[in-house]
C-alpha cells in the first residue's frame, strides 16, 4: 500500500526571510503612507461625530436594546414561560411570575429584568420567544448611566421603547 504525500515547500529559507525586518518595513511604509494622506488631506476621513450625528445605515436586522410589546388590548405580551431566561447564554434575563387578574388563564411577569451589562445581544430571548413578547428592534445602540443599577432595565422600561423599524404589538395569538 503506497500513500501519496505531497511536499509543500515552505518560505522563508533564506536569511532575508528569516530577518522578518523586510516584512515589517514594508508594513510600516504602508502605515505611514495612510498616516500622510490623512494628515495631507484631513477632510477626505469619513468621521462619524457621535452623539450629535447618529448613523442613519442600521437596518431592521440589527440587534438594538430589548423591548416587551403589548397585545391588541395593551397588556403585556409575555407569558412568564421563561423560554428567553432559560436560552440565554449570559444569564442576564430575571423574571418573577404571578397570575393575571383580569380573568385570562395565563402567567404574566411581575417583575421582567435585563442586566445589559451582562448582556451579549445574541438574539437568542427573541428567537426563543414563542409569544413574540421581547424584541431587540428599538434602534438604541448606545446606553449609558453613572451606577450599574442604570444599565438593569426594568418591565416599565422595557414595555416603554418603541420599535424603530414597524409594528407595536406582538404578532402572536390574540
Amino acid at each position: 500500500m503506497h500513500k501519496r504525500i505531497k511536499t509543500v515547500p515552505r518560505y522563508g529559507k533564506g536569511f532575508k526571510d528569516r530577518l522578518y525586518l523586510p516584512a515589517i518595513y514594508e508594513g510600516m511604509k504602508i502605515t505611514f503612507k495612510h498616516l500622510a494622506d490623512n494628515v495631507s488631506d484631513s477632510n477626505a476621513i469619513d468621521v462619524l461625530e457621535y452623539p450629535e450625528e447618529q448613523p442613519t445605515d442600521i437596518t431592521e436586522r440589527y440587534r438594538g436594546l430589548h423591548r416587551l410589546t403589548h397585545r391588541e388590548d395593551e397588556t403585556v405580551a409575555c407569558v412568564a414561560c421563561f423560554m428567553c431566561a432559560t436560552a440565554c447564554p449570559s444569564n442576564c434575563i430575571f423574571i418573577e411570575a404571578t397570575e393575571r387578574t383580569d380573568g385570562v388563564d395565563e402567567k404574566m411577569p411581575k417583575r421582567f429584568a435585563i442586566d445589559t451589562l451582562e448582556c451579549i445581544f445574541c438574539g437568542y430571548c427573541v428567537e426563543a420567544c414563542p409569544c413574540d413578547a421581547i424584541r431587540m428592534d428599538t434602534g438604541i445602540f448606545s446606553l449609558t448611566g453613572n451606577a450599574r443599577e442604570d444599565f438593569v432595565l426594568e418591565k416599565e422600561q422595557l414595555l416603554a421603547y418603541k420599535g424603530a423599524f414597524g409594528e407595536e404589538n406582538s404578532r402572536a395569538r390574540k
